[in-house]
């Protein structure tokens, strides 16, 4: 079956860009098929979209992506999470299984049933979550075809109190969290994010929120491919819960753009 909306868009940047913007949570829309395998009520799904949304980091991604010198690529998830998570391992290896969130989530940020028990995600892996890594995968080898290196800078948010769906959320909780891998995030390539953010306030190192995303393909095999998480705390750019956008948001787009420049020199 045809999914209501693209799932995915891969939006060209410069030819001689490294950089990948990945926006993975940013979308609200569920196909109706997929919709009708939720168990909560219209109103309900909305309060839960309205917390589990990175909202409004698409905008971020495509303001900063406007005004940078050298315009980067952008990967953006057109539908919501909800759907599936991309970011996730589709298997036992995801620490998320431990709250109902692996690549398919079956229950909500507030730890309450979301999809029926017993409900099998391999349907939504093979029609979503696979042909969005493959897609992905592509994206970053085809910079690398070009280029000879690619950066994958994930744009994320999160809210200013933690959720019970965290399993991490008893640390710090800065402004900018930067979300870092051993061996896929360079030193220059941290201390360009800490520059490029500083003027925001605080920005922390692995906390609430850790790690990158990087294609399995690639991941701890190919040092061409750096990469790096960015998790901006939504009190600093829009009305919690999923409320409208504010005046931190252009300065927000403003430092990742300035991110952007840096990863590309």
């Amino acid at each position: 079956m045809t999914p209501a909306a693209p799932s995915f868009a891969f939006l060209a940047g410069a030819a001689d860009s490294p950089v990948i913007l990945h926006v993975p949570h940013s979308a609200r829309e569920i196909p109706a098929d997929v919709r009708a395998g939720i168990v909560l009520d219209d109103e309900a799904l909305e309060r839960e979209l309205d917390h589990i949304t990175d909202s409004h980091t698409a905008r971020i991604a495509q303001e900063a992506a406007r005004t940078a010198p050298l315009t980067p690529w952008r990967f953006e998830n057109r539908l919501s999470r909800l759907v599936v998570d991309p970011e996730r391992f589709p298997d036992d290896r995801e620490e998320m299984l431990a709250v109902g969130m692996g690549a398919v989530y079956t229950q909500t940020t507030h730890r309450e049933p979301l999809r029926p028990d017993g409900t099998d995600p391999e349907p939504l892996v093979a029609r979503y979550f696979r042909p969005y890594a493959q897609a992905m995968t592509d994206a970053v080898a085809d910079r690398l075809a070009a280029v000879g290196r690619a950066v994958v800078i994930d744009v994320h948010s999160y809210p200013a109190e933690p959720l019970p769906y965290e399993l991490h959320g008893g640390g710090p909780r800065p402004p900018v969290c930067l979300g870092t891998d051993a061996f896929h995030t360079p030193p220059e390539l941290l201390a360009a994010a800490r520059e490029a953010f500083a003027g925001l306030g605080e920005t922390g190192l692995d906390s609430p929120f850790a790690g990158t995303y990087v294609p399995l393909e690639f991941y701890g095999k190919d040092p061409r491919v750096s990469a790096l998480m960015v998790e901006i705390r939504r009190d600093t750019y829009m009305t919690e819960p999923g409320g409208p956008a504010g005046p931190g948001l252009p300065r927000l787009a403003a430092a990742l753009a300035a991110l952007v420049t840096a990863a590309t020199a």
